[in-house]
């Protein structure tokens, strides 16, 4: 079930609140091709490397964030997207809190 209704405006980044410490994810859509979710991480927060079998979509809708990919990183801030490449490792680790939105496509 999805978290937000369809066919309704939504303000991603005032749809999602954070945490004194921690990362907060709701699900926006997911089927058999793919998903959409939205994160908060608060400041500090981050997730291990690791790869995926598919591409995916990173789009910083608040804060800042470093992104690494295949052993070369990246400073996204609001309004930055960057596509992490299917089975290439990947991580990141919040600068500031910040807030993104992730698509994943299955192919």
């Amino acid at each position: 079930m999805n978290t937000f209704p369809k066919g309704q405006i939504v303000q991603f980044q005032h749809a999602i609140a954070y945490t004194d410490a921690g990362i907060v994810s709701k699900q926006v859509i997911k089927n058999e091709k793919g998903n959409v979710t939205l994160f908060a991480f608060s400041e500090g927060e981050g997730l291990s490397e690791h790869t995926a079998p598919f591409d995916a979509l990173v789009q910083v809708i608040d804060g800042q964030v470093n992104i690494k990919i295949g052993g070369e990183t990246f400073l996204l801030t609001t309004g930055d997207s960057i596509i992490m490449p299917a089975n290439i490792s990947h991580a990141l680790q919040s600068i500031t809190s910040f807030k993104m939105i992730l698509t994943m496509i299955k192919v």
